[in-house]
């Protein structure tokens, strides 16, 4: 192999793959980048079990060929390069050599013949989706991933598409968040579970500028960015029906301002030392609420103005996850909807976005 490409490009495109890449995998090989010249140009590929990434360099081949390089070490090397043209060569014996204007190294590689082989995923059905508008879907739900290893299809998000109506839904066992929207190109039903993190690696590689392809096949799902693409496997396993969750009535409905409410939130939790310490009560009143946190490190007392339907009601909320929620509803007013204190909450923009944001109480204590 033998080729010339930009510093600056190459540096970017190999922080793009290396986020598939498991540093704590037993495969050696996959705790590197496969190099590969393809179509005229150079093309990294990164993976570990789960997911894969590929992406592609506009390139100068003098030789075409493939090598596989430890990615800590060849993307510290790149980013610490001069802003010039970097030249890659490969000898017989594995050694890959890289010039950039008076640096020179030479670094072992690994022979990509023993780099795992993937099978192809067949993209001929690709649906096309705003970029903004699955970023929004992606930041307004992905907080709400579960983190317990022992429920890996709760560390997914389910994906669900009908009539043109397409949800995307994570639940954690204290909260659930859902965002739904109409996309025009989802002319079949869908019914998937994403890895969260892959959600959250797409996120971070969309600029929220024109759109993504997405395709799914019975065990992956593709995502299609410009010259990019991610392949990750589908989660196995029963998604919870989540409808069933969501309260189809309410005693209490309150109609407040958003900012103002998460800002006396963040306030009220200041005492806090800890997340299982994090509570906060609100008092729901007539045209006020009263939230108020107790601890042993002092008490809070905060007021925000409202609009009650309703019954009055005391209730307690663990404060961090009532904080995430709001801060991830881009509506300048929002609802909360209320069954009793032991029961499920639900808040949900005042504006046409369909969002809604379900959220478990903690029981009060008497110091409370």
């Amino acid at each position: 192999m033998k080729l010339i490409c930009n510093q600056k490009i190459l540096s970017q495109k190999i922080s793009i793959v290396q986020k598939a890449i498991n540093s704590r995998t037993t495969i050696e090989l996959l705790k590197g980048i496969l190099l590969s010249t393809e179509n005229g140009a150079l093309k990294l590929t990164g993976s570990d079990a789960e997911i894969r990434i590929e992406t592609f360099v506009q390139s100068e081949i003098e030789e075409d060929g493939k090598i596989v390089l430890d990615a800590k070490l060849f993307g510290d090397i790149v980013r610490k390069l001069p802003d010039s043209f970097v030249q890659i060569e490969t000898d017989a014996n594995n050694n890959v050599h890289i010039y950039c204007e008076n640096s020179r190294f030479t670094i072992k590689g690994h022979s990509a013949e023993e780099y795992p082989a993937f099978s192809d995923v067949e993209e001929s059905e690709m649906y096309s989706i705003p970029q903004e508008l699955l970023k929004d879907m992606i930041k307004q739900t992905s907080f709400a991933i579960s983190q317990d290893q022992t429920k890996p299809v709760l560390m997914g998000e389910l994906l669900e598409a009908e009539n043109g109506k397409a949800s995307l839904v994570a639940i954690d066992g204290y909260r659930l968040a859902v965002r739904s929207c109409s996309i025009d190109s989802f002319t079949k039903d869908i019914k998937v579970i994403i890895p969260g993190k892959t959600l959250v690696d797409i996120n971070s590689l969309m600029t929220g500028e024109g759109s993504i392809n997405v395709g799914f096949t019975e065990k992956n799902a593709v995502f299609m960015l410009g010259d990019t693409k991610v392949v990750t496997r589908l989660l196995e396993g029963d998604f919870i029906d989540y409808s069933r969750l969501l309260p189809k009535e309410y005693n209490s409905r309150i109609k407040l301002k958003s900012k103002a409410l998460l800002n006396s939130i963040e306030r009220a939790s200041l005492l806090s030392q800890s997340e299982r310490n994090n509570l906060i009560k609100l008092s729901i009143r007539d045209d006020a609420m009263v939230i108020t946190s107790n601890t042993d490190r002092g008490n809070v007392y905060e007021e925000v103005s409202l609009e009650l339907e309703g019954e009055y009601l005391d209730i307690a909320f663990n404060s961090r996850y009532l904080m995430e929620g709001l801060k991830n509803i881009d509506s300048e007013e929002i609802y909360i909807e209320f069954t009793t204190n032991v029961n499920p909450c639900i808040v949900k923009p005042v504006d046409e976005i369909d969002y809604t944001y379900l959220l478990l109480p903690v029981r009060m204590s008497s110091n409370m």
